[in-house]
C-alpha cells in the first residue's frame, strides 16, 4: 500500500509538471507554429528562445511554410576566417560510396539552384549527408552583409523543406556530431529559432549536453550553435564551455585545438571572453608547432589575428617557420590566410621568401586570384624584391586580367609600384592594364583607381586620359562618398599624381586637381610617400658634414620644399661654387639635395630603391636640384671619422681637389 500510494504521488507530480508546460510554454510554440509540439521535459526552453514580442525585427519573414522558416534577427552571423567570401568547411565525412559520390557532386555545385537540384535526384540521403546539403547552402548563400542572397529559393523548395522534416523526425537517432552539425547548419541558414525543427535539434542537443560524453569537437560545434541563438551570455553556451574547459586541454589533440581555435575565432572568444583558456590554448599550440600540418597552421594563424592575440608573437614566428614546410602543400585559401596573418603581425621570413618563390612561379596561372593577389601583397608590405615571383605574376596578370576583381588588378600592379620594380615584358604588362581601364574603368572603386593610376606614375608610366577623369569634380564627389573620406594619403597620393603629370608630361592640358585638395607636405605622421631619415644614420652624415664643411651653418637640415618634399640635408652654392650659409637667401645658383637614405627607402633584400624614394628623387632633379644619394651600404663600410669626410667629399664635391677649407 506504501508504495502504490508513493507511485500515485509521484504521477500526479509529473502530471502537474506536464500541465504547467501546457500552460505556460506550448501556447507560445502554438502560436509561432501553428501546430502542436508535444515535448516532454523542456528544462531549458524557456531560457534559451526569446518569446515572440522580444524578438527583433526580421529581415525575412514568411509563415506559409514550416520548418523552414528564416529568421536572421536572433541568429548571430559567423566571422568566418578564409578569404573571399569562401567559408570553413563544416561537411561530415561520409563513409559509404553513395554518399562519397553525392558529397563530390555536392562540393562542385556553384549556386543554391544547383544544390537543389541535386537533392532532388537524391531522395534518399543518409542523415550526414542530408546536414551536408545545409552547410554547402549556407557556404553559397551567406553574403558580406551576414544575410542570404536568394532566400526566397530556399522557401520555396520541396525537397529542402521534406529533409528538414526528416531531420526533425530522426533528430533522436543522429550521431552527436551530426546532430550538432544540423543545428549549426539551421543558425547559419538563419532559420527561425521558433520553428519546429530547431526546437527539436535543440532539445535533443540540451539532452545529450546533460549526459557529460560529448567530445571536444561536438562541444564546439555545440557552443558555436548556442552562441548563434543566445549570444555569449547564454546558459547553454555557459554549460557547454564549462564542460569544453573540463576536459583538460593540455591533453587535447591537434584536431581538438584546432576546434577550438574556430570556435573562438567565430564570435566566442570577442572581447576578450576565455581568455585564460585562450592562453593555455597558445602554450599548447606553440609546443606542437613542429608537428602542425598545412590545415593547422592556416587555421590558428587566420584564429590569432581574429582574436587579436598580439602577444602571441611567438607562437606566430614557430607558426612561420612550419608553414614554410608546407607552402607547397597549402590549399589556396589556406596559404591566402597564412600571408594576411604575417602580414598582420609584420612578420616575415627568409626560408618561407624562398619557399614562395620555388612555388608561386609553378601555380601564378592556376591559382585563385586573392592568392595571387596576397602573395603580392606580402612581398610588397614586407619590401621584398624577387624577380622570380614578380617576373611570373607579371606574366599571368596579361592572361589572367579578366579573372581579377578591379581590387586585385589594382593591388597587383600596386604591389610593383611600391617596390618600384619593371617586369622584363613591360609593355604587354600595361597593355592590358589600359585594356582592363578601357572595359571596366566603371567598375573601379575611386580608391582601387588612384591606388593603381599612382602604382603606374612610380614605373615611369602615364595613363594620361584616366587620369585627367580622375582630378574631375565627379570623381572626386565620388572619393569623399566612399567612407574613409580624403584622408591625409589619399590627398597626398592626389597631389603626387598632379604633381607627375605636370613635371613629367608638360604637354598635359586636361583637368586641374583643386588646390583645396592637395597637402603642403609628403612627409606626414603615420602613413606617408616619403620615408623618414634615420636618426643614427642623419647624425654621423652631419657630424662628418661638420667636419667637412667647417660649420653646423653651412647646411640645413629637414627642409621642406614649396613642391611638398622634404630635404634631409639642403647645401647652397653661389656661382662660383663656394658653400653659402644655410640662412642666405639671395645670389644662388645651385641647391644640393642630400638623400640619406638608410635602409627603410630600399627593398628589404636588395639595394634597389622603393618605388616612392625614386620619384621623389627623380621629381628634385627636374626642379633643378643636385641629388646627392647617401646609401647605408655604402656608409657602412667607412672605418673612421677621416674615411667619412673623404666619402661625402667626393659625394658631394665630385670635381673639386680638397687639401683643407
Amino acid at each position: 500500500m506504501v508504495a502504490l500510494f508513493t507511485m500515485a504521488k509521484t504521477l500526479a507530480l509529473r502530471l502537474h509538471l506536464l500541465r504547467h508546460l501546457d500552460d505556460q510554454i506550448l501556447p507560445s510554440l502554438k502560436a509561432c507554429t501553428g501546430k502542436h509540439l508535444v515535448s516532454p521535459c523542456l528544462r531549458t526552453f524557456a531560457a534559451c528562445f526569446p518569446t515572440r514580442s522580444n524578438l527583433s525585427p526580421r529581415r525575412i519573414c514568411t509563415t506559409e511554410r514550416d520548418p523552414l522558416f528564416l529568421f536572421a534577427g536572433t541568429i548571430r552571423p559567423y566571422q568566418e576566417l578564409l578569404a573571399s567570401g569562401s567559408g570553413l568547411s563544416l561537411l561530415h565525412h561520409l563513409t559509404s560510396d553513395e554518399d562519397h559520390t553525392f558529397m563530390k557532386r555536392l562540393s562542385s555545385c556553384t549556386s543554391s539552384q544547383q544544390v537543389l537540384c541535386l537533392l532532388r535526384s537524391y531522395p534518399v540521403l543518409s542523415a550526414a549527408a542530408a546536414v551536408s546539403v545545409l552547410h554547402r547552402l549556407a557556404d553559397l548563400e551567406q553574403d558580406a552583409t551576414c544575410g542570404l542572397r536568394e532566400p526566397g529559393i530556399l522557401l520555396s523548395d520541396l525537397a529542402l523543406n521534406k529533409l528538414c522534416q526528416r531531420l526533425e523526425h530522426d533528430s533522436a537517432k543522429l550521431e552527436d556530431e551530426v546532430l550538432v552539425r544540423a543545428l549549426l547548419g539551421c543558425t547559419r541558414l538563419y532559420l527561425d529559432p521558433q520553428s519546429r525543427l530547431v526546437q527539436r535539434l535543440v532539445f535533443e542537443c540540451q539532452k545529450r549536453l546533460d549526459l557529460e560524453h560529448l567530445s571536444v569537437e561536438v562541444l564546439c560545434g555545440l557552443s558555436r550553435a548556442f552562441f548563434a541563438l543566445e549570444g555569449p551570455d547564454g546558459g547553454m553556451v555557459k554549460l557547454a564551455m564549462n564542460q569544453l574547459q573540463n576536459k583538460e586541454p593540455a591533453q587535447w589533440n591537434m584536431t581538438e585545438l584546432v576546434a577550438v581555435y574556430c570556435m573562438l575565432a567565430n564570435g566566442l572568444g570577442e572581447d576578450g571572453h576565455y581568455l585564460e583558456l585562450l592562453n593555455e590554448m597558445n602554450a599548447l599550440a606553440l609546443r606542437q608547432a613542429q608537428r602542425m600540418d598545412p590545415v593547422a597552421v592556416s587555421t590558428i594563424l587566420g584564429a590569432l589575428v581574429t582574436l587579436r592575440q598580439n602577444q602571441a608573437l611567438p607562437l606566430v614566428i614557430a607558426l612561420c617557420k612550419q608553414a614554410v614546410h608546407h607552402v607547397q602543400n597549402f590549399a589556396d585559401a589556406e596559404l591566402t590566410v597564412v600571408l594576411s596573418a604575417l602580414m598582420h603581425y609584420g612578420h616575415s621570413d627568409h626560408f618561407l621568401v624562398e619557399a614562395l618563390e620555388r612555388h608561386v612561379p609553378k601555380v601564378a596561372f592556376t591559382a585563385h586570384a586573392e592568392t595571387v593577389t596576397k602573395v603580392m601583397q606580402y612581398f610588397q608590405r614586407r619590401r621584398i624584391l624577387s624577380p622570380p615571383v614578380l617576373n611570373t605574376v607579371a606574366e599571368s596578370f596579361v592572361y589572367r586580367a579578366e579573372e581579377y576583381s578591379t581590387w586585385q588588378v589594382s593591388q597587383q600592379i600596386a604591389a610593383l609600384g611600391d617596390l618600384g620594380y619593371l617586369p622584363p615584358d613591360v609593355g604587354r604588362l600595361f597593355g592590358k592594364v589600359e585594356s582592363v581601364l578601357h572595359a571596366r574603368f566603371s567598375q573601379f572603386q575611386p580608391r582601387a583607381l588612384l591606388d593603381l593610376l599612382y602604382a603606374c606614375t612610380l614605373l615611369q608610366r602615364y595613363p594620361l586620359n584616366f587620369v585627367s577623369k580622375v582630378f574631375s569634380p565627379y570623381f572626386m564627389q565620388q572619393l569623399q562618398g566612399e567612407g574613409n573620406g580624403l584622408d591625409p594619403i589619399v590627398l597626398a597620393k592626389l597631389t603626387q599624381l598632379y604633381m607627375t603629370v605636370k613635371l613629367e608630361c608638360p604637354f598635359y592640358d586636361g583637368p586641374r586637381l583643386s588646390p583645396k585638395f592637395r597637402v603642403k607636405s609628403f612627409l606626414a605622421s603615420g602613413q606617408s610617400l616619403e620615408t623618414h631619415v634615420d636618426p643614427q644614420f642623419y647624425n654621423a652624415v652631419k657630424s662628418g658634414l661638420v667636419d667637412l664643411l667647417g660649420a653646423r651653418s653651412y647646411f640645413a637640415s629637414r627642409v621642406l620644399t614649396p613642391y611638398c618634399y622634404t630635404l634631409d640635408i639642403e647645401i647652397k652654392l653661389d656661382e662660383e661654387g663656394y658653400v653659402l650659409p644655410a640662412c642666405h637667401s639671395e645670389e644662388i645658383h645651385k641647391r644640393i639635395a642630400l638623400c640619406i637614405d638608410g635602409s627603410k627607402r630600399f627593398a628589404a633584400n636588395a639595394e634597389k630603391l622603393l618605388g616612392k624614394e625614386a620619384i621623389k628623387q627623380r621629381h628634385l632633379r627636374i626642379l633643378g636640384y643636385e641629388v646627392v644619394q647617401i646609401s647605408y651600404y655604402e656608409f657602412e663600410k667607412l672605418k673612421n671619422k677621416e674615411e667619412v669626410v673623404e666619402y661625402l667629399h667626393k659625394k658631394i664635391f665630385p670635381n673639386s681637389y680638397r687639401l683643407s677649407w
